[in-house]
This record gives C-alpha cells, sequence and structure tokens, in this order.
C-alpha cells in the first residue's frame, strides 16, 4: 500500500511534468489578454488550478511546503500592490485620472500608437494593460492557491 500522502506514484509524475505547461499557458492567457479572450482573472485561475493540481496530487503537507500560504500571500499583496502604483503613476504622469494609460503613444517604451480597429499580434498595443493583467493574475494565483490550500490544511488537521 502506498505510504505517502496523495495519489499514485504515476498520477504524481505526470502532475510534476505537465505543471511547468499549466504555467507558461497560464502566463500566456494573462499576458494576450488585451488581444485575446482571456486576462489576468482566466489565466490566474489556470495557474491557480495548477498549483491545486499538486494538491490534489501530492497532498496538502508536500505542497505547503514546496509553496508555503506566505508565499502565496506575498505573491497576492505584489499583484495589488503592482496595480495601485501602476494607478498611481497614470494619476501623476499623464492626465490626472487613475489608471491612465501613461505607456500609450510613447515611442521610446511601446512604438506608435496602433491605428484604431483590430491589431491581430500588436503585444504592444495595450500599453499598461499587460502590466494590470500580470498584476490581477499574481492576485488571483495567490489568493486561489491559498484559499484551497488554507482548505486542504484545515481537513488534514481534523483528521485522527
Amino acid at each position: 500500500m502506498n505510504d505517502q500522502p496523495g495519489l499514485s506514484p504515476i498520477v504524481r509524475t505526470v502532475a510534476a511534468l505537465i505543471f511547468p505547461f499549466i504555467l507558461i499557458f497560464s502566463f500566456y492567457v494573462i499576458m494576450y489578454g488585451h488581444l485575446t479572450p482571456g486576462g489576468g482573472f482566466q489565466g490566474g485561475a489556470i495557474g491557480a488550478s495548477a498549483i491545486v493540481m499538486l494538491i490534489v496530487a501530492y497532498g496538502a503537507m508536500h505542497t505547503e511546503k514546496q509553496v508555503s500560504e506566505g508565499t502565496l500571500s506575498m505573491l497576492e499583496s505584489l499583484g495589488g500592490l503592482t496595480f495601485v502604483i501602476v494607478g498611481l503613476l497614470g494619476l501623476v504622469l499623464v492626465t490626472e485620472t487613475l489608471l491612465a494609460n501613461f505607456l500609450a503613444d510613447t515611442s521610446y517604451i511601446f512604438g506608435e500608437l496602433p491605428s484604431f480597429g483590430s491589431n491581430l499580434g500588436v503585444l504592444n498595443s495595450g500599453g499598461t494593460l499587460p502590466i494590470l493583467n500580470l498584476a490581477v493574475g499574481m492576485k488571483v494565483i495567490g489568493g486561489l492557491a491559498a484559499v484551497v490550500l488554507a482548505m486542504a490544511m484545515a481537513s488534514k488537521e481534523d483528521e485522527p
């Protein structure tokens, strides 16, 4: 019988193999959210599901040793801080409007402002949106994964 927590060695091996690919896909959905369906929340949910997969495959105790709730909380806080800083930079640098797009139409950072309408594949057309999507993605990954990990840890404490 299996004396390690979690599922069978086959499931644990497959989970370990596909974990980085799920995170890469999560990052893709986050970064291209202003061009395609997706964005920070959707990509963050995909990233959090990768951590939840590790909780199911390896058990809560093993996963908590690898990715602690403190680390997830710090990731969530960093995402919130990034969002606030980008919002305040728009307020200070451009138009006295919170979250003003201060990176749009700056030739030294993002090139010329793209023409109106569909601009397929022009990643730099978003200005501050990719940064905001990244901030939201960090908050969602940190928040959702921390909640699931806390619930899994609490259920382990209740067992005899």
